[in-house]
């Protein structure tokens, strides 16, 4: 006979797999379970080496900050430096145009712009348009001594305030910076005689005393 036929018949293997015991009703721990990852060892408190590379990298981070704000600082000044660059060089270029732009408006005033030099005229106004200058100066604009220059002044009935009657050169500016002041003729008001003063004619002429009548 067999050792297996001495041992007797075997039945299946059964294990119970069941997360809860059917007798107790408690939970069963698993009988097996992946052991826990190693923790990185905590930095000790108070060591020197960890201090000094703290203090380091606070440094730096502070060292590049104020380079960075130091950076944009510099930015800002060279850009406002080009803008003004430019426009110093702009309002020179263009100043060069006035006296031809008072050629051109001097020519339309007495009808001569006309053929060739009407374009030449209108292609120089174009562009100095372009770059941004205006002309201003309107005949009875109140007088501006910061925008308008007085080449003369008249006597003017009908106006309480200084006016320029007359526009004898129109002023330019590009934006709000004044190239050249406009030259203008102003007209003071002229004052009417007080009421007084008529009255004590009126009265003069009234009390004078008449002419002796012959006998």
């Amino acid at each position: 006979m067999s050792e297996h036929d001495e041992q007797g018949p075997q039945g299946p293997t059964v294990r119970d797999r069941r997360r809860i015991d059917p007798e107790t009703f408690q939970v069963r721990e698993p009988q097996t379970s992946a052991a826990p990852a190693p923790e990185a060892p905590a930095p000790e408190a108070g060591n020197p080496e960890v201090d000094e590379l703290q203090a380091a990298l606070a440094e730096r981070t502070a060292d590049l900050q104020r380079l960075q704000a130091e950076y944009v600082n510099y930015k800002r000044r060279v850009d406002r430096d080009r803008d003004l660059t430019r426009k110093v060089a702009l309002e020179g270029f263009v100043k060069d145009f006035l006296p031809v732009l008072d050629d051109i408006r001097s020519a339309r005033e007495h009808g001569e712009l006309t053929g060739a030099f009407k374009a030449v005229g209108d292609a120089v106004e174009q562009i100095t348009t372009k770059h941004g200058l205006e002309s201003f100066g309107t005949k009875g604009d109140p007088f501006d001594p910061h925008v308008h220059d007085a080449l003369m002044q008249v006597p003017a009935e009908g106006i309480d305030v200084p006016t320029a009657v007359e526009i004898l050169q129109p002023g330019y500016r590009i934006g709000e910076r004044v190239l050249r002041p406009a030259r203008v003729a102003v007209g003071q008001p002229v004052e009417a005689p007080a009421a007084d003063e008529a009255e004590q004619a009126g009265d003069a002429e009234a009390g004078a005393p008449a002419a002796d009548v012959e006998q």
